[in-house]
């Protein structure tokens, strides 16, 4: 039997990257799998890799009429919710003094409204014992240069965890914090290759991780399965760093 057997999970930006490989783990682990991402085709090959025991619903978390569209859908289908992991998230390079307010404001209108109302918005669908996970950042607890605006966002999602933990202490909802180091996801990696500085760039992230090289989608899958399951029954308000080191040391 899986450690998620007979759950019901939701993973917004599940369709790539981390989110996709834990909608995979959370799958294999006998849960149910509702994924959710902004771009239709990159969800239909996400569906057809993971195979049965997940649905897509296209939506992007920054817009509360998608989330109603979501929750409503998970509400027929499933009822309840008992792992939810606020993962879709946003982040482009730019150092002080060239940093924009449409970049400035998609970058918050995601990462931090979009996992606002996403928790919001699930809660009257979860019961004792349920399980949110938020996706954080390395970049929260350190300076990185020229991505100050996502970091800023990375902060805020790290204080939700620990105000909501308190405001949920009576429910047996669980809020934790996943953060994870550089990790060869297609958001990064693709970021990198639009910057000119590809080469130089993953040097510095290698160079600044203890273990040498960065981390893989299925590693940090692997610690949100321990968040979602009763594994991590006694944890809340928490924060796990699967970073290689990189903020640790």
């Amino acid at each position: 039997m899986g450690r998620l057997e007979g759950k019901t999970a939701v993973i917004t930006g599940g369709n790539s990257g981390i989110g996709f490989a834990t909608a995979q783990r959370f799958v294999a682990e006998g849960a149910y799998v509702f994924i959710t991402g902004r771009r239709k085709e990159e969800l239909d090959k996400a569906v057809e890799a993971i195979g049965p025991g997940v649905t897509a619903v296209q939506g992007d978390v920054s817009l509360l009429d998608d989330l109603d569209r979501l929750f409503a859908t998970v509400r027929a289908e499933r009822g309840t919710i008992d792992v939810l992991f606020a993962n879709a998230g946003v982040g482009a390079l730019a150092p002080i003094g060239a940093i924009t307010e449409e970049s400035f404001d998609v970058t918050f209108d995601v990462n931090v409204k979009g996992t606002l109302f996403t928790v919001q918005k699930a809660l009257p669908l979860m019961q004792n014992g349920g399980s949110v996970i938020l996706t954080g950042s390395t970049t929260a607890s350190m300076g990185t240069p020229a991505f100050s605006v996502y970091s800023a966002t990375k902060a805020a999602v790290r204080n939700f965890a620990r105000s909501w933990a308190l405001d949920l202490k009576t429910t047996g909802i669980r809020v934790n914090v996943l953060s994870p180091g550089t990790t060869a996801t297609p958001g990064l990696l693709d970021g990198l290759a639009r910057s000119g500085q590809e080469g130089a760039l993953t040097a510095g992230y290698i160079a600044q991780t203890p273990l040498g090289r960065m981390g893989r989608p299925e590693e940090t899958a692997a610690v949100a399965l321990f968040l979602a399951s009763d594994d991590s029954s006694y944890m809340t308000g928490s924060e796990v760093f699967v970073d290689g080191g990189m903020a640790q040391v």
